[in-house]
């Protein structure tokens, strides 16, 4: 343990000492900047990968199930190696939530200042639903709650491919329901609990409050998978050279839902629901370099003709899972604190409390993101 907290600690000093050299010395180590489709890849994240490259052997493909608990541990391990501060003044208590099988750990994060009853936000951590962890969510959710100035209640769901779908989703939306029916004990209002998450974790999210009408306040989706098994555009074109690959993609789907989305059950494709109206107002961020970027926006274009408030936000430089590199990319921190003072804007616009009672925080540059 004291072994790898020393690891931990000389990785993030070595990473802040590369990544806080002079833009023109990073960029002459990074190499001309790739561009594809009119956007230019973020210099820090470009960088990032240069170095990845003359310490592996290449970018990950299909993930194997012999090898998934030590994925599992290294994922575990990298959530503190690039992420951001760790906001230490951030209380925290460990504690079980109901899910669908019986008892879920969960971590709950509440600012020194938060008002009690207050607006909580059920978080999801990311991983293809069969990565990640309270552990790997961690550093996001301190984030979130410092930013936001609410409580963050991680939870924690089964993962495939030893529970597959819908395991995941069944845990995601048994602990909403409890959460609701337990907020006094949370120190929060049961009228004014959002949820939000990652990856698999914003799909989650997404899911949950379109199976629970009316009972989210607010969804913050950032980067999420909303077709499983989809082929063609944005994962092709970003399928490689990008971080997470297509390969990548298709065998953690393949670990969720063996045999594809049912038929008669679409929640594993939320963007072939037949009716979206009935949708809390959702913030819903996609990445350039991702190659889940096209379903994210088309999920938000439907959302918008059914009528439902959305901001939908494009980093085009960015790559999928940039929340987690906030330590490393300054584009990344600004994408990752425009999510978090969205939610804390967009609760405050639904009314479900006093506006002035919130400070806004103004929104992201403009460098980092568009409004698509």
């Amino acid at each position: 343990m004291i072994g790898t907290r020393l690891r931990v600690t000389a990785l993030r000093l070595g990473f802040r000492t590369i990544f806080g050299l002079p833009r023109v010395v990073k960029r002459t180590l990074a190499g001309a900047q790739v561009r594809v489709e009119d956007q230019g890849l973020d210099l820090d994240v470009q960088l990032l990968y240069r170095i990845g490259s003359l310490f592996s052997r290449g970018e990950g493909g299909a993930v194997d199930q012999a090898t998934l608990a030590e994925q599992r541990r290294q994922a575990d391990l990298s959530a503190h190696i690039s992420a951001g501060p760790v906001f230490d003044d951030i209380r925290t208590r460990d504690l079980d939530v109901e899910g669908a099988a019986g008892s879920r750990p969960a971590r709950l994060y509440e600012p020194e200042a938060v008002g009690t009853p207050g607006p909580l936000l059920v978080f999801f951590h990311g991983g293809g639903f069969a990565l990640g962890s309270l552990t790997t969510a961690d550093p996001l959710c301190r984030l979130i709650a410092a930013q936001a100035q609410l409580r963050v209640l991680s939870v924690s769901y089964r993962l495939a491919p030893e529970h597959p779908y819908p395991a995941g989703l069944d845990d995601a939306v048994a602990a909403f329901d409890w959460v609701r029916a337990h907020a006094a004990e949370l120190g929060a209002d049961a009228e004014f609990v959002a949820l939000g998450g990652d990856s698999a974790g914003g799909n989650l999210a997404l899911v949950t409050a379109h199976e629970r009408p009316g009972g989210a306040a607010f969804v913050m989706a950032l980067y999420p998978v909303t077709d499983v098994a989809r082929t063609g555009g944005s994962r092709d074109t970003f399928g490689s050279g990008f971080g997470l690959s297509a390969d990548t993609v298709a065998s953690l789907e393949r670990f969720y839902l063996p045999d594809g989305v049912p038929d008669d059950d679409r929640r594993g494709a939320i963007v072939r629901a037949d009716d979206l109206s009935a949708m809390p107002p959702v913030y819903l961020a996609t990445a350039g370099f991702d190659p889940l970027r096209d379903e994210g926006e088309e999920l938000a274009e439907r959302l918008r003709r059914a009528g439902v408030p959305v901001t939908g936000r494009r980093f085009p430089g960015l790559v999928h899972g940039y929340a987690g590199l906030t330590a490393i990319s300054a584009t990344a921190r600004d994408a990752t604190l425009d999510a978090a003072s969205a939610l804390r804007a967009g609760l405050a616009l639904a009314g479900r409390t006093p506006a002035s009672s919130i400070a806004l925080t103004p929104e992201a540059p403009s460098r980092s993101g568009s409004v698509r």
